[in-house]
C-alpha cells in the first residue's frame, strides 16, 4: 500500500462532504477548532450543500470535491465531514487515477467506508479509519493524538484502547496480514458490485451503530456467505455503539460477534474503540496488522 507523508502542524486539512449535509455545528466553528491545533482548513464546496435533505449536494459535485482535494497541492490531508448516506453514489464518477496518482492522507469512517475500500483496492492508498470534521468539538486528547500518532508513526504502531476500555477475545491465536473493513452496513452493501470488499488473508474490522441484533445478524450472515469470514485471517471488532434489542427475547450483541468468529476460529478481538464513540481510536486501512488475540495486542508495521 502506498503510505503518503504525515501530517504536521501548518500543513492544509481540506474538508469534503462525500455524504450527508452538516445537521448540527457550523463550518466556521468547525474550522476554527480544527484551525486552533495549527493547521490551516479548505473548506470544499460539497460542505455548504444539502440537496434532497440526506445528501451535501449532487452527486456530480461531492465526487469532484474530492478530485479537486486531491489535486490540490497545497492541500496536504483530507478529512470527511461527516457520514450518513451518499459515498456509494459516487464511487462511478470518481477518477481513481487522480487519487493513485496524487496520494494524500484521506481520513473518515462510517459511510466514508465505501470510499475506503476504493481507495484501498483501486488506488493502493492506504487511508485512515478516524475522527471527522462535524466531531471537531468534541475531540478529546486521546482522540486527537491517536489520530495524529496514527498517521505520523514510521516503523511500529501500537493500538492501545482509552484508559479503562480492556480488548476481549473471543479466540485465540496470531495472524498478520493489511487490515480492511469499516462499518458493517457499508461492507453488505459492496457485496456484489465492482467495490466489494476482499478479505483474502486479510485482517478484517468491522463496526457499526443504531442496528438491532437481528439486522446485525443478517448483515454478518451476508458476509459470511460471501465467503469474507472463511477467505480473512483474522478479526477486529471495533464499537458497536446502540446496537439493540428489537424484543426482550434477543440474544445480545456480543452472541452474535462470538458465534461468527468460533465457527471459523480465527485469531478475533473485540471492544476495539474505533467507530461512532468518543474517544476514538484512529487507524490505518490498508495497514499491515499484527493481531495476537492471545495477547489482546494490535499492531501495525510500516
Amino acid at each position: 500500500m502506498i503510505n503518503e507523508r504525515g501530517l504536521k502542524i501548518g500543513d492544509t486539512i481540506g474538508i469534503v462532504a462525500p455524504s450527508g449535509p452538516l445537521k448540527k455545528g457550523n463550518l466556521e466553528e468547525i474550522k476554527s477548532k480544527i484551525e486552533s491545533y495549527g493547521y490551516k482548513v479548505n473548506i470544499g464546496k460539497s460542505c455548504y450543500l444539502n440537496y434532497k435533505g440526506y445528501l451535501a449536494g449532487e452527486d456530480y459535485i461531492r465526487a469532484k470535491d474530492i478530485e479537486k482535494m486531491f489535486l490540490d497541492d497545497s492541500i496536504n490531508a483530507i478529512m470527511c465531514l461527516r457520514g450518513g448516506y451518499g459515498s456509494t453514489r459516487i464511487l462511478n464518477m470518481i477518477n481513481y487515477k487522480i487519487i493513485s496518482e496524487n496520494p494524500k492522507i484521506f481520513i473518515g469512517f462510517s459511510d466514508i467506508t465505501a470510499l475506503h475500500i476504493a481507495f484501498n483496492q483501486k488506488c493502493n492508498l492506504t487511508t485512515y479509519h478516524g475522527i471527522m470534521a462535524s466531531t471537531s468539538i468534541e475531540w478529546d486528547d486521546f482522540t486527537y493524538k491517536s489520530l495524529i500518532e496514527t498517521i505520523n508513526f514510521k516503523r511500529e504502531l501500537n493500538i492501545r484502547n482509552p484508559k479503562g476500555e480492556e480488548i476481549k477475545t473471543f479466540c485465540r491465536g496470531i495472524s498478520q496480514g493489511i487490515l480492511v473493513g469499516g462499518n458493517l452496513s457499508l461492507l453488505a452493501s459492496t457485496l456484489g458490485t465492482e467495490y466489494e470488499i476482499n478479505t483474502k488473508n486479510k485482517i478484517l474490522f468491522i463496526e457499526e451503530i443504531g442496528e438491532y441484533i437481528y439486522r446485525i445478524d443478517r448483515m454478518l450472515t451476508h458476509l459470511d456467505l460471501a465467503g469474507k469470514f472463511k477467505d480473512c485471517s483474522g478479526i477486529i471488532y471495533g464499537d458497536f455503539k446502540d446496537c439493540i434489542k428489537s424484543s426482550p427475547d434477543d440474544c445480545e450483541i456480543i452472541e452474535i460477534l462470538k458465534e461468527i468468529s468460533l465457527k471459523y476460529n480465527k485469531p478475533s478481538v473485540y471492544n476495539i474503540k474505533s467507530g461512532h464513540c468518543m474517544p476514538m481510536i484512529t487507524i490505518p486501512l490498508g495497514g499491515e496488522c499484527i493481531l495476537n488475540a492471545s495477547e489482546k495486542t494490535i499492531k501495525f508495521r510500516r
